[in-house]
């Protein structure tokens, strides 16, 4: 089945960016003018789907009305003649039908992607961290989408990271899936949540999409809590292991991990740059700094 449905869990605290997040919800912050969550609808977008289901909690209503419609905005817009905003302001409403559902409780991701069942039903779904943005040039999305049409399994992004990282991350045991299985594409074999460096079965990393057959609810109602006392997503996938095929996307390039100050930082100098309207002059005053603090 084609996927048409896209689940972003944005319930969290965001406490490693306190006290900005204290009464902003982490994926409202910009990165440049766009906040983080809407370049993850973008993405979603860009790859044919149209169908978003945010998972959200308490203090999270901005989330809500960034993809609301504005009258007041609106009018305020057309009447100063301000047209080229106005249309801006007017596309973030209609690029996907988004839909809110409240976790409840902080259980873990675990359990954010499982209250996902009732709007996502039978389907194949794709899920987005909203801590991980790709690139707008990235394949990955549409190439993982790719992959499950052509395989009608599970699968999920990985990227090689050094040692030193590895146990902030999930760490699958990867295998050959053969030619037949595309480029980039490995099938996994087993998978641990956040390993000592020493018992990590590889050095890929689970990022942060994936896209799920259905029957990852089934597994998501079995897992017991696992590490930090939370229902973890990386038990579910190990359970699913046992029962289908799921399968790693590997890939190098274009993901931020913008619940990381230092990767936010650069995401959003990187971004900048490539801007037809900040980027030289920002380039400019980056050297002249450079200069600067090298005196």
């Amino acid at each position: 089945m084609t996927v048409r449905k896209a689940v972003i869990p944005a319930a969290g605290l965001g406490t490693r960016f306190l006290p900005a997040t204290k009464s902003t919800p982490k994926e409202m912050l910009p990165v440049v003018d766009k906040p983080a969550i809407q370049l993850v609808v973008e993405e979603a977008v860009r790859a044919g789907i149209e169908d978003v289901l945010i998972i959200s909690g308490r203090g999270k209503r901005s989330v809500e009305d960034h993809f609301d419609r504005s009258d007041e905005l609106e009018h305020l817009l057309e009447r100063t003649g301000k047209f080229d905003q106005l249309k801006m302001v007017q596309a973030i409403a209609t690029m996907a039908n988004v839909h809110y559902v409240r976790q409840g409780e902080a259980k873990g991701l675990g359990h954010a992607v499982s209250v996902a069942r009732w709007h996502v039903g039978d389907e194949p779904f794709a899920v987005l961290l909203p801590d991980d943005i790709m690139h707008e040039q990235s394949p990955v999305l549409n190439e993982m989408l790719a992959a499950h049409e052509r395989l009608g399994e599970s699968v999920i992004a990985l990227k090689a990271v050094a040692p030193s990282e590895i146990s902030s991350y999930g760490c699958p045991q990867v295998e050959d899936a053969g030619d037949d299985a595309g480029d980039n594409v490995v099938r996994i074999t087993a998978i641990v949540e956040k390993p000592p460096a020493a018992l990590a079965p590889s050095n890929l990393a689970v990022m942060g999409r994936y896209v799920f057959t259905a029957d990852i609810f089934d597994a998501l109602e079995r897992i017991q809590p696992g590490k930090g006392g939370e229902l973890q997503l990386t038990d579910a996938v190990g359970l699913l292991l046992g029962e289908r095929t799921v399968y790693g996307y590997t890939f190098e390039k274009g993901r931020y991990d913008i619940g990381n100050k230092d990767d936010y930082l650069r995401a959003v100098v990187e971004l900048a740059l490539e801007r037809e309207d900040l980027g030289p002059p920002f380039r400019a005053f980056l050297a002249d700094l450079a200069r600067r603090e090298a005196l």
